[in-house]
């Protein structure tokens, strides 16, 4: 993604690294006249605009396609299949502050587990979204924090990340709609619910995993909603991801240093240690032992 904003003309246009993956963008037009904004964005991030005063409107395909945004009013685009480049013209006396977020960092908000699985799912990868919803009151609030920020520049990245992750928070906390997704790539909450109980279950029996039946019939859903819905918000089968849990549970615990390789694959379901050292070799490429030899403690 390119760093750099091109605004054609006068106001203010400024970029806030919150963290790696995810940025913060204000626009603040105080002239009298439209003024074009202009940066890159590729496709691996997620973008939410939010109309602070005033009005605007984001052109794509070489302004042959456009899309308004109003008052205190907001806006989130993703297309998986090919990037949106921020093309923006902002109205006289207007504001906008805009997030962009790798799709990998916007995930990791919602699940522990975003280090080592893969979110989106082949149902998924084609999806794309265009959303527009009201500015709630509580997030005009953080919004014309970010736009008049008067503290110490010392502490102004660490400001800006406390307000980016508050107004993300409220955008997906509609308290006022009790149907609304949590996460515009997840649908159906009830099941979502049942899924991430199966999750939990499957973690924490990981020595001793239940059938699939036996998972589907304890979180009362239906063994290929089970299989499904996994799928869709886990991106892999049940088993596939236990796998790649214990796997990582297993290099965590080998750092530690606190057990033996026999004791691990024990403590992570495998009675053999020939089992668990031919699987860790699968995941990780190495044996237990040569991994605990290449860390430096064992140096």
């Amino acid at each position: 993604m390119d760093d750099q904003v091109k605004n054609t003309a006068g106001g203010l246009t400024e970029e806030i690294k919150v963290e790696e993956g995810f940025f913060v963008l204000k626009f603040q037009n105080d002239t009298n006249d439209t003024q074009q904004m202009v940066r890159d964005i590729d496709n691996t991030f997620i973008q939410f605009h939010f109309s602070v005063k005033g009005h605007g409107k984001f052109m794509f395909n070489n302004s042959s396609y456009e899309l308004p945004l109003v008052e205190e009013n907001s806006l989130l685009l993703y297309n998986p299949q090919r990037s949106l480049p921020l093309n923006l013209s902002l109205a006289a006396n207007s504001w906008l502050i805009s997030l962009v977020i790798s799709i990998k960092k916007f995930h990791s908000l919602f699940s522990q587990e975003a280090g080592y699985i893969t979110f989106l799912s082949k149902e998924n990868q084609d999806k794309k979204y265009y959303k527009d919803a009201p500015v709630s009151p509580s997030m005009a609030i953080v919004l014309n924090q970010l736009m008049n920020f008067n503290l110490t520049p010392s502490i102004k990245n660490l400001y800006f990340k406390g307000k980016a992750y508050e107004l993300l928070s409220l955008y997906f906390n509609r308290t006022e709609d009790p149907d609304v997704e949590q996460c515009p790539f997840l649908s159906d909450e009830e099941n979502i619910l049942k899924i991430r109980k199966a999750k939990d279950i499957v973690i924490n029996r990981m020595a001793e995993p239940p059938s699939l039946q036996d998972l589907a019939e304890e979180i009362n859903l239906s063994l290929k909603k089970l299989k499904e819905g996994f799928k869709q918000i886990y991106g892999d089968s049940v088993y596939s991801f236990l796998f790649d849990y214990k796997m990582e549970y297993a290099r965590k615990l080998l750092d530690s240093g606190e057990y033996n390789v026999n004791e691990v694959g024990l403590k992570i379901g495998y009675s053999t240690s020939s089992h668990f050292i031919a699987a860790f070799k699968k995941k990780f490429g190495t044996t237990p032992k040569k991994y605990v030899m290449s860390l430096p403690s064992a140096t």
